[in-house]
């Protein structure tokens, strides 16, 4: 479809997520992400923080993917995430009669900034050194690396 806004946010997250289901079993997680742009300043040669941004998000399970619950069950207060997301706007009533507006994103893809977050020691295994990344000896498989049949090099 055409005339989707979408957008790639780096930020942290600003409470732990929250995790609800609707009446049909869909889940849907719920977290703020803030995002504090940073501007160098030539005249006194010093990084100056600009107001912060926060943005409301919304994670859906979708069929067999669990988006909403890896939220709810990986990310936590203060995390440094980069998540990939369209931009929606809610629009209502409220109470007197002034209509209203609000942005969210719907989060596509979201992930752990790893230039902030060290990865646990046994989170995944080292590759031995001789094993490469196919793992294993290419001539004992009757491959040559990366997949090529026969060890062909190019």
């Amino acid at each position: 479809m055409s005339g989707e806004t979408y957008v790639t946010i780096i930020g942290k997250v600003h409470e732990d997520p929250g995790l609800k289901f609707n009446d049909g079993g869909g889940a849907v997680a719920r977290l703020v992400v803030v995002t504090n742009p940073r501007k160098f300043n030539r005249q006194t040669n010093e990084w100056e923080n600009k107001p912060g941004k926060f943005w409301d998000c919304r994670a859906w399970n979708q069929g067999k993917m669990l988006l909403a619950e890896n939220v709810a069950n990986h990310l936590k207060k203060g995390d440094n995430v980069i998540l990939y997301g369209e931009i929606e706007t809610n629009a209502w009533e409220d109470s007197e009669g002034k209509k209203r507006r609000s942005d969210q994103l719907r989060i596509e893809s979201i992930g752990k900034d790893f230039r902030w977050h060290q990865a646990p020691a046994n989170d995944v295994p080292a590759a031995a050194a001789d094993q490469g990344w196919g793992g294993g000896d290419p001539a004992a498989t009757g491959q040559g690396g990366w997949g090529n049949p026969g060890g062909q090099t190019y």
